[in-house]
């Protein structure tokens, strides 16, 4: 992904009573280097992000991420991100990004070492091509995350419920489920319960009822998830959170892997067995995904 566009963020106190942050902005060459060697998000992946889909040059769900970049700050001991500046933010970086898909992230790391401030900057790129997923599925394969299901309660420094930019371990994931011949995975907990997957929240129907793993386990609550599960309520469904067992992913009606910018990506295949497709159902929640949403 070539990055057309960052944005530079002088980050304000949570309490700043201004309405307008425009000066708090400044545009730099995304080709360009910014960062100082002593920046802490590269030497040691300190700080948290968000990546959010824009359509058309119309962001979406721009609260329910800035919120949820608000709770991993919390997780990770960062300052409270101004809710409005990083809005207008959003919406500055939006306009510049024209037809068609793209991707806006938000970075904020704890800066410099033994700086005084933390770093923040945006950046937008035109978002992959995900047509492929969405239309004919993905296949993806369980991966045992190494701990079980109550370790976030028992250990909260292991930050299982913030989105920090140590990445390492979820691109090794992925990289492992190609070697596995598969397209994605799903995290599964030591005592066989379903997480999530390595960038994406999971989605089970069963009957009518839409079911996600609770984020109680330590779980990235999905904002994509959220939509989903509000689109579909009006469509009649139930939904629910609940501990859902590995083995609930082979007999579910549909499994689904959702994202702010893949979207909903069927599951055709788990460990290359054939699992229960509904693709007139994907097709509805992508289109209600696409159009636009606060």
């Amino acid at each position: 992904m070539a990055w057309r566009y960052c944005l530079m963020i002088e980050p304000a106190a949570s309490d700043d009573p201004r309405s307008d942050f425009s000066d708090t902005f400044a545009v730099v060459d995304a080709t360009a280097p910014a960062l100082s060697v002593g920046e802490l998000s590269t030497q040691r992946g300190d700080g948290i992000f968000e990546s959010i889909g824009v359509v058309d040059g119309h962001p979406q769900e721009v609260t329910a991420h800035v919120e949820r970049l608000a709770h991993s700050a919390a997780l990770c001991d960062l300052p409270a991100p101004h809710a409005e500046q990083w809005r207008q933010a959003v919406a500055h970086a939006a306009a510049q990004c024209g037809a068609g898909e793209h991707v806006i992230r938000l970075i904020l790391s704890r800066g410099v070492e033994h700086g005084p401030a933390p770093t923040a900057w945006l950046t937008a790129a035109v978002a992959p091509d995900y047509a492929t997923a969405r239309e004919r599925g993905i296949r993806v394969v369980t991966l045992d995350r190494g701990y079980d299901s109550a370790a976030p309660d028992r250990a909260p420094w292991l930050l299982l419920g913030a989105k920090t930019l140590s990445y390492a371990v979820n691109m090794a994931a992925i990289r492992e489920a190609k070697r596995r011949d598969a397209d994605d995975a799903v995290f599964v907990s030591s005592d066989g319960v379903v997480l999530e997957g390595p960038t994406s929240s999971v989605l089970l129907r069963f009957g009518d009822r839409f079911v996600t793993p609770a984020p109680g386990a330590g779980i990235l609550h999905g904002t994509t998830q959220l939509s989903v599960f509000e689109h579909v309520r009006e469509r009649g469904f139930e939904t629910a959170y609940e501990n859902v067992e590995a083995s609930a992913l082979r007999t579910a009606d549909a499994v689904w892997l959702v994202s702010s910018v893949r979207l909903a990506a069927p599951v055709v295949a788990i460990d290359g067995a054939p699992v229960a497709v509904d693709l007139a159902l994907t097709a509805d929640l992508n289109r209600y995904l696409l159009s636009p949403r606060d």
